[in-house]
């Protein structure tokens, strides 16, 4: 069974649920993330319940960003290169963050994610079923939670840098399903989130 992220409208930019763009909430003290190469603020591309993978509750909350300031040239699409940044954030007491005053820092649209469960060998024969049943367009899949990550290019899971094992799979987003409010991950690429909550490191890459 394979849980396929789906277009569900528009959401309130401060909603403490999945979504992809908007604001992200998080704790007192956060500092905006920056990117390493061209030092302009990150664009804030989605946050995902932890909780909606199962087990217990309280995961908080997975927070991704990247770097679209200087489109191709900060090498946002690799986990450590400082051009892109996933985080995990505790989700009880957490609030809107303060948004930098300038730089491209917000997608051009808010949406709401709904799940479907979609019995299918992989995730894109997933993804055409649960668009051909329900008369949609294919571009409404914004992605699955978790499961396997569908590669573009081959296996780059990464590994923790503290305790060294392989980082657990958490979502995997298309660009969006408008491509003039939609993340950039080099043209029809798409982008995946991992995470080690042991030692609460989060991970994020894009391939195309």
């Amino acid at each position: 069974m394979i849980r396929l992220m789906t277009y569900g409208g528009t959401a309130a930019e401060d909603a403490a649920v999945t979504r992809t763009g908007g604001v992200p909430l998080v704790p007192e003290g956060f500092t905006w993330p920056r990117c390493s190469a061209c030092g302009g603020a990150l664009q804030f591309l989605a946050q995902v319940r932890m909780d909606d993978l199962g087990g217990p509750d309280g995961r908080g909350l997975l927070a991704v960003f990247m770097c679209d300031n200087d489109r191709g040239n900060c090498a946002a699409w690799a986990p450590r290169s400082g051009g892109n940044r996933a985080l995990l954030l505790p989700a009880e007491g957490a609030s809107p963050a303060q948004v930098p005053p300038s730089g491209r820092t917000r997608l051009g649209e808010v949406c709401a994610v709904r799940y479907a469960d979609v019995d299918a060998a992989d995730y894109y024969d997933a993804s055409t079923r649960w668009a051909k049943a329900r008369d949609r367009p294919l571009g409404d899949v914004l992605g699955r939670l978790g499961g396997e990550p569908s590669w573009l290019q081959g296996d780059e899971t990464p590994t923790c840098a503290r305790c060294g094992r392989r980082t657990a799979f958490v979502a995997q987003w298309e660009e969006g399903h408008d491509h003039r409010t939609a993340a950039y991950f080099g043209g029809g690429g798409c982008g995946y989130g991992f995470a080690c909550e042991p030692c609460r490191e989060a991970l994020f890459l894009w391939q195309a």
